[in-house]
This record gives structure tokens, sequence and C-alpha cells, in this order.
């Protein structure tokens, strides 16, 4: 089965039952992913692994899920490569988008679409999960990866990786140019 039939939920078959899907898949079948790995932002050592359970609210569905692989990151203090695993929880909540015809007359009251309230919108009998399944990849990445709590990072001076020891510059004589900020009194009286 291709990526893009599993990827679909027929809104018929959630109207009494809730529809599990479980898959992996490499993250270059995904359009976003590829070009991150493309441009060298990052490495995936491993298929993502996608646990899925699609029911209905109502007159929209929810899809709750998880994630995970592994990657391979730049730590964002020292730059060094590291090997972490990505795992994450997530909701979508998709809602039937309203016909053009339904749209508010003037002086009308107006209608909050599905993307004004966080929804994603989906029109007709199928729902491609493509885009919303890859953009919580991505939101589970890490802001400022670490290679570990304690990273020292690298030297302002010579730029060695003080992870691996002291690199014998003086830091007193380092230009930092908030530096100036150690000597402002700011007396509150």
């Amino acid at each position: 089965m291709s990526l893009i039939m599993m990827m679909q939920i027929h809104i018929d078959q959630l109207i009494d039952t809730e529809r599990w899907l479980e898959f992996e898949e490499k993250a270059e079948n995904f359009t976003v992913l590829a070009d991150m790995i493309k441009n060298n932002e990052y490495d995936f050592l491993a298929p993502i692994k996608f646990r899925l359970r699609a029911y209905r609210v109502s007159d929209m569905v929810a899809v709750e899920g998880n994630l995970e692989t592994v990657v391979r990151l730049s730590c964002s203090r020292c730059l060094s490569g590291f090997e972490t695993q990505i795992a994450s929880g997530f909701t979508l909540t998709y809602a039937q988008e309203k016909p053009d015809s339904l749209d508010a007359l003037p002086n009308e009251e107006v209608e909050l679409d599905p993307g004004d309230m966080g929804l994603i919108p989906f029109s007709g009998t199928e729902i491609n999960l493509m885009e919303g399944i890859q953009e919580q990849v991505v939101m589970a990445f890490p802001l400022k990866p670490l290679c570990r709590e304690k990273c020292k990072g690298l030297c302002p001076k010579c730029g060695a990786n003080l992870n691996a020891g002291d690199c014998g510059c003086d830091s007193a004589n380092f230009n930092n140019k908030f530096s100036v900020l150690k000597k402002l009194n700011l007396d509150k009286t």
C-alpha cells in the first residue's frame, strides 16, 4: 500500500467506529522532510513510526497519534553531531469546509472558517493526513538541540569545544560587548 493510500481517511468509515492506523515510513517520502534532508538540516537514522486513531466528533474528525524516530542533530552550543530519539503525541482536528455559496452577506453575522479556529479544513469525503502529519514531525524537533544538558559549548575566543577540556584561553580578556553592563548600577531608591 502506498504512503498516499495510508494517509487517506474516508469519513464514511468513521460513522459508527474509530479507525486505527499503524505504519512506518522513510522521511524522504514526505516533501517537507525531504527538503530538510536535502538542505542538511536533519539526518533521519530510522524510519518514522506512526500510530494513529481517527474518530468522529459530531461533524468533525479527530486524529490522535504518536510518532517516533531517531535523528542526527547538531548541538546548538558546541556544534557537535549527536543522535537522539524524537517522540511526540499530537491531536489533529479536521472540519468540513462549507461551500462558498454559504458565505455571509454584507451586514450579517460572519461565520469563522475551520482554519480560523485551529481546525484543519477538508472537503469531500476523504481526508489527506499528509500535511498535518509531517507538520507534527517538524514540530517535534527541539528548538535548541543540545548534545547533553550541561554542554559547555565553544570557546568564544579560539572556537575550541570546551566539552573536550579547557582550551587555555584567558576568559577574563574576552571582549564581550555586554561586559559594560557589569558596571551598571540600578539603585531603585
